[in-house]
């Protein structure tokens, strides 16, 4: 979808209030794959392809239907459910448990670097520019996992939509910027618009060099094992002294320097 973030989300809430989809599914060429499996998603009605949608687009198909498998997870542990119900679906129970493993391991070890750190910054995670939109769901797990404290998410609520006043009154240590859907490059264009706003630019965290462009289209959007990967670059960012994961090309500090 193009346009400017506004505009974006203009288009997908006059869709939402008409009770369209924001997807169209080719049921054609569904078919025509003759999939065995079909993995959906109910957590997001704009993130992607939701259930209804795909059954509607098998609802038709004379001969033996392929399974749809939905998920919706609000939280971190509703992600390794998850996991576990597509390796069973896949046939490959003991390679979910093994990945499983291996991910919360990982996380496992990302705590305990982060677990006694003095400082934990208060951290604004903005999953969306304009209108201003906090990070939600697994968001807020994420970024204590990472060391820091996220000002405005709930674990496993919804994104919660922001005040200029509110971001004020906070005036967070580190923003991360990462809207849903978006890559670095896109993010960057957003961000001029924002940099004009006045109460932007008073923020601490704007005039320090705090402010930090995140993918959040391949890490952090993506309820998968990615999302281990998301705590690694979030870490990365709130604790680089001492978090080191390989990740750094993946953080864009704004401004450029």
């Amino acid at each position: 979808m193009t346009g400017r973030s506004r505009e974006i989300d203009q288009h997908v809430r006059d869709l939402v209030s008409k009770g369209l989809s924001v997807y169209d599914v080719d049921a054609d060429r569904l078919r025509a794959l003759a999939p065995d499996l079909i993995i959906t998603q109910m957590q997001c009605d704009v993130c992607a392809v939701t259930t209804t949608a795909v059954e509607q687009a098998v609802a038709q198909w004379l001969e033996q239907r392929p399974v749809i498998l939905s998920l919706m997870p609000n939280a971190l542990h509703d992600l390794w459910g998850d996991m576990r119900r597509v390796a069973a679906a896949l046939g490959v129970v003991r390679t979910g448990e093994t990945l499983i493993a291996a991910s919360r391991q990982r996380l496992e070890v990302l705590t305990v670097m982060t677990r006694q750190r003095a400082r934990r910054p208060r951290t604004l995670f903005l999953e969306w520019i304009d209108p201003l939109i906090g990070g939600g769901h697994w968001m807020p797990e994420l970024v204590t996992l990472a060391g820091g404290v996220d000002l405005f998410g709930v674990v496993g609520g919804a994104a919660p939509q922001l005040t200029w006043p509110a971001i004020v009154a906070a005036d967070p240590d580190v923003i991360v910027v990462a809207p849903c859907g978006f890559s670095v490059e896109r993010t960057r264009q957003e961000m001029i618009p924002l940099c004009a706003v006045r109460d932007w630019r008073q923020l601490r965290a704007v005039q320090e060099g705090e402010v930090y462009l995140l993918d959040g289209n391949q890490y952090f959007n993506r309820p998968g094992p990615r999302i281990v990967d998301s705590a690694e670059i979030l870490a990365e960012v709130l604790h680089p002294d001492c978090c080191q994961f390989g990740h750094s090309t993946e953080i864009e500090r704004w401004p450029l320097l």
